[in-house]
């Protein structure tokens, strides 16, 4: 080692400017809304989203999904949600919550007949030129969520500005206690 790398590595070794080093080699700093994502390759100039940005897109709203809908209430940060299918009615209830990550994701405990669960469920967003771009963590695909300008096909057409949830949701809750007890009186 050279006199100069021996002074990189000094500089390097300070403890101001070792753990920022250290989390990036790890991976695990936060990602800059500037730097391109790294896990876009399909769209390299799309940038994180802010958590105004991301809150803005689903704040006081409800998704609708094939078989069920979920409501973001704004203030507090509340989620709701039920959906239905072959296995039967479910419903949820817990937050949201947008992070620096450029990230929405429900922290909610889902109702199911067998019992109840805890259950993380995030996506990440990016944008480019106005369109949002959305894939579920932590498999997911990316995918356009919202054109620019937006289209009527596209996922985010699915936030109606409305509580879609609440009004079925009693209903919901009510058909899987009436299961429940159902099961477990033919036990």
């Amino acid at each position: 080692m050279n006199i100069s790398e021996t002074r990189l590595v000094r500089v390097l070794l300070r403890p101001r400017m070792l753990m920022p080093i250290v989390l990036i080699a790890a991976g695990c700093a936060e990602p800059s809304s500037t730097n391109p994502p790294r896990d876009t390759a399909k769209y390299p100039t799309a940038r994180f989203m802010t958590v105004a940005e991301i809150q803005d897109i689903y704040k006081d709203k409800s998704w609708q999904w094939d078989n069920g809908v979920g409501y973001m209430k704004g203030s507090p940060q509340l989620f709701s949600a039920w959906s239905e299918d072959e296995a039967g009615k479910t419903w949820a209830e817990g937050r949201w919550l947008a992070t620096n990550s450029s990230r929405m994701c429900f922290d909610a405990t889902w109702h199911v007949r067998d019992g109840t669960f805890p259950d993380r469920t995030c996506f990440s967003h990016r944008v480019h030129e106005g369109t949002v771009y959305q894939k579920r963590e932590p498999d997911g695909e990316w995918y356009i969520f919202r054109h620019a300008p937006p289209r009527a096909e596209d996922e985010a057409s699915k936030l109606i500005p409305d509580d879609l949830v609440s009004e079925e949701l009693e209903g919901v809750k009510a058909a899987l206690a009436s299961a429940r007890s159902s099961e477990q009186r033919g036990r």
